[in-house]
């Protein structure tokens, strides 16, 4: 008996919760007349493989949440009774609202905003969340930009004219959170392009929309923007204070993933503040969480950018900060070895600090190098605002360093020259 990755991985593409999915199967059920008698532990036994075959009412469900067979969401029918599938039960693909061209950011969450005359219900929250995998998909490629926002906050309106027509209370509440999460999508997309007044004001719309839906997941994530957004305007005692917020979120005491995720943005803050014991603290904090997490639980897709690779990534910034560039350097090595390809903006930015740790440590040409690689890493797209104040520190580092360099001169060259043309 091993856990169900092909239904967790079917839950994490449409963004549904334990609890969505059980209220999905229930209401597909009473459709039929059936009683509908799905829990949030039938999910998690459906996840664990505890139950490998749910009963055939189930699975007809299943089969309508999903458009697609039991056996492809992972359930192994029992061996005397398996039947081929027929050509009629071959899955329906999730469509790829990603586009490689640029200026079709509303295109993504298009077929999400389409108006419904009839009560609103749970496969209508379904079918908003799945808008908010495909704007993070293009967040995690090219970073945050005006057609990101704009097409969050019109996911965001939708949801909210939306919850208008609920059938439930249960309902309303949680398009509300649909809000607050495109909303928080609409602001983090400010805070990455350094628009910081419109991000605070984003970010205060959100933290709202996530009280009235008692989301405390969405509310951590708005903190953990909050404490970016304080580190962008050097307000670091604030960054701490945000970081310390998220980590009294209720998710933290139910999934460690999310208490590794606070702890690594306080330990930011701290490092920033210039306090070393502080800021190793938290990291440590952070490490133990994140070996306690479980990678077959089911969560948003925003957070799939934090794991392994990114606490590293964290752990070289944190040590550039309090004076280590040795350590960062070897941190930001391991941290580019493991982060996945499709998060390109994060994989440049993991790239401009192994660049300031190797200028920290005095070796001019190698770091110059390291941080022309970063252009070439976002070619084809505007660098967002929080990566060109990165190479900004580092380009302001560089000439108090070695100011007279030939190749300092020549880095500066080409700095100065991709920001004329961004």
């Amino acid at each position: 008996m091993g856990e169900n990755e092909s239904l967790n991985k079917a839950m994490h593409e449409r963004g549904c919760t334990q609890a969505e999915l059980a209220d999905a199967v229930n209401a597909h059920l009473r459709s039929r007349g059936h009683e509908g008698t799905v829990s949030d532990r039938t999910v998690r036994n459906w996840l664990t493989g505890k139950t490998r075959w749910p009963h055939p009412r189930q699975r007809e469900a299943l089969r309508a949440v999903f458009e697609c067979t039991a056996e492809d969401l992972g359930f192994v029918p029992p061996a005397a009774g398996r039947a081929p599938t027929t050509s009629q039960e071959q899955p329906v693909r999730r469509r790829d609202f990603i586009t490689a061209t640029t200026g079709t950011t509303a295109a993504v969450v298009a077929p999400v905003l389409s108006s419904r005359p009839t009560a609103v219900g749970t496969s209508d929250v379904i079918r908003l969340r799945s808008g908010l995998d495909a704007l993070t998909a293009l967040d995690n490629s090219r970073g945050g930009h005006v057609g990101l926002e704009q097409a969050a906050l019109a996911g965001a309106k939708d949801a909210l004219d939306k919850q208008k027509l609920a059938a439930s209370q249960r309902i309303r509440r949680r398009l509300f959170s649909v809000a607050a999460d495109y909303t928080a999508t609409a602001a983090w997309s400010a805070v990455d392009t350094r628009q910081l007044d419109r991000a605070q004001s984003l970010l205060d719309r959100a933290l709202y929309l996530a009280g009235m839906a008692m989301d405390s997941v969405a509310e951590l994530r708005i903190w953990n923007a909050y404490a970016m957004l304080a580190r962008q305007r050097g307000e670091h005692a604030q960054a701490i204070d945000s970081g310390y917020a998220a980590q009294t979120t209720a998710v933290t005491r139910r999934d460690p993933l999310y208490a590794s995720l606070a702890h690594a943005r306080t330990a930011i803050g701290h490092s920033n503040l210039g306090d070393r014991k502080s800021a190793l603290r938290s990291l440590g904090y952070a490490e133990e969480f994140l070996g306690k997490a479980s990678t077959a639980e089911p969560r948003p897709s925003w957070v799939a950018f934090y794991g392994p690779a990114e606490l590293t990534a964290i752990t070289a910034v944190v040590r550039d900060r309090i004076g280590d560039p040795a350590e960062a350097e070897a941190a930001s090595h391991q941290a580019l070895s493991a982060i996945p390809v499709q998060f390109r903006r994060n994989r440049a930015l993991a790239t401009a600090q192994l660049a300031l740790a190797q200028l920290h440590q005095r070796d001019i040409d190698q770091a110059c190098a390291t941080a022309e690689t970063v252009f070439g890493l976002m070619s084809g797209n505007p660098i967002p605002g929080r990566m060109r104040s990165r190479l900004g520190d580092f380009y302001r580092d560089l000439i108090t360093l070695a100011p007279d360099a030939t190749v300092a001169q020549e880095w500066g060259d080409r700095y100065r020259s991709e920001w004329s043309r961004l």
